[in-house]
């Protein structure tokens, strides 16, 4: 079961990227969103000049069971009331309209991020969280302040959890986990090599494998045994890892987090309680 929206996110986030037939469908969903739910394969496939090969190869692309998946998703869409688009800041911008803007996006990145995440697949990881006998967090840049805040989280549960920015240092630690680890590769663009090549030995390793990217397939991601998706965002200047990218990221970790303090919560009212004792005695 995955949120019932996120359609027309999905296929708009995807358009450039997908090949001429897919594209051509694509275009004329977002054309003609109402009239494509009632349609079937072959019916969208003629009205988009293709064929409903083409539809189901779409659906693949787009990392969904089907086109029915891609229907209801669409349909949720509809029901949706109309958002603010993205706006990016320009010369000399009066404060107020800045934290209004500022404000608008990143609504609307943490909106389009729960509509792309598969509860299915956060159901998956979770569990893998819960029963990891260790976790890496890797990233590189803007995306390494996200390991970091995910290491402090799950170190803060007593979840045995590392997050180096060095890659020799991942890639050692990497080295010698196993079966019952994890590794979570994070690059909001999915096309840093580095966390590739991370997620890569991982696999070879035997530890369980995950990626936290934009949506869409990247050698990051093709790593990946699951795949969670975060929105890509549409600020054409000012969409550098410290702005509306950097949110989506830490809202995903934050889900994860708190999904796993949920399933055990006693054990992690308890932990939280003891480092919250030790930091407080570190201050008298």
């Amino acid at each position: 079961m995955s949120y019932a929206t996120g359609g027309l996110v999905m296929l708009a986030e995807m358009l450039e990227k997908l090949p001429p037939s897919e594209k051509k469908i694509a275009s004329y969903i977002l054309e003609n969103p109402r009239e494509s739910i009632s349609l079937t394969a072959s019916e969208l496939g003629k009205r988009s000049s293709t064929s409903g090969a083409a539809v189901i190869r779409l659906c693949k692309s787009l990392d969904l069971k089907g086109l029915q998946d891609l229907k209801l998703r669409i349909a949720g869409d509809l029901q949706k009331k109309p958002q603010e688009e993205f706006r990016d800041i320009e010369p000399n911008e009066s404060i107020f309209s800045i934290i209004e803007k500022m404000t608008v996006n990143s609504v609307q990145t943490l909106r389009e991020t729960a509509e792309l995440l598969s509860m299915e697949d956060v159901s998956v990881v979770v569990d893998m969280l819960r029963n990891a006998r260790s976790v890496h967090f890797f990233g590189v840049g803007a995306s390494h302040i996200i390991a970091q805040d995910a290491q402090q989280k799950f170190v803060r549960i007593g979840k045995h959890a590392t997050a180096f920015s060095d890659v020799h240092m991942a890639a050692t630690v990497v080295a010698n986990m196993g079966e019952g680890d994890v590794v979570i590769g994070i690059s909001f663009s999915g096309e840093t090599v580095e966390v590739a090549k991370i997620l890569k030995l991982a696999n070879e390793v035997g530890a369980a494998t995950i990626s936290l990217t934009k949506y869409g397939s990247s050698v990051v991601s093709d790593q990946a045994d699951i795949r969670l998706y975060t929105s890509a965002t549409r600020e054409p200047a000012f969409r550098s890892g410290a702005t509306s990218s950097r949110i989506a990221q830490l809202h995903a970790i934050d889900i994860l987090f708190m999904c796993v303090a949920s399933q055990q919560y006693d054990q992690s009212i308890k932990y939280i309680d003891q480092t919250r004792r030790a930091i407080h005695s570190l201050k008298k």
